[in-house]
């Protein structure tokens, strides 16, 4: 659910709706009169986000990623331990 506040008011309930934002993943859009509006979200949340558009800025990488998240879905393939996995690209 997303909150919509104006600017004088999210400045008068900052840490409130920095609490909301924080503990509950709210996402709070100020609306600022004669400028465009701003969202907030929690710091972890746009981290998230940035990385998953960089993963799937590529074509062939966002294929490779969605043909293994279909998999995963359908219950194909074999799960494996973090420590197979570093095994298998040579990582210690």
């Amino acid at each position: 659910m997303t909150i919509q506040t104006t600017y004088t008011n999210a400045r008068a309930h900052l840490a409130s709706l920095l609490d909301e934002v924080a503990q509950n993943r709210e996402v709070v859009i100020i609306q600022r009169r004669g400028s465009e509006d701003v969202a907030m979200i929690a710091a972890d949340e746009l981290s998230g986000i940035l990385e998953t558009a960089h993963l799937l800025r590529s074509p062939a990488n966002a294929k490779r990623l969605l043909s293994a998240l279909e998999n995963v879905r359908k219950g194909l393939g074999t799960p494996q331990t973090i420590d197979l996995l570093r095994d298998e690209v040579g990582l210690e």
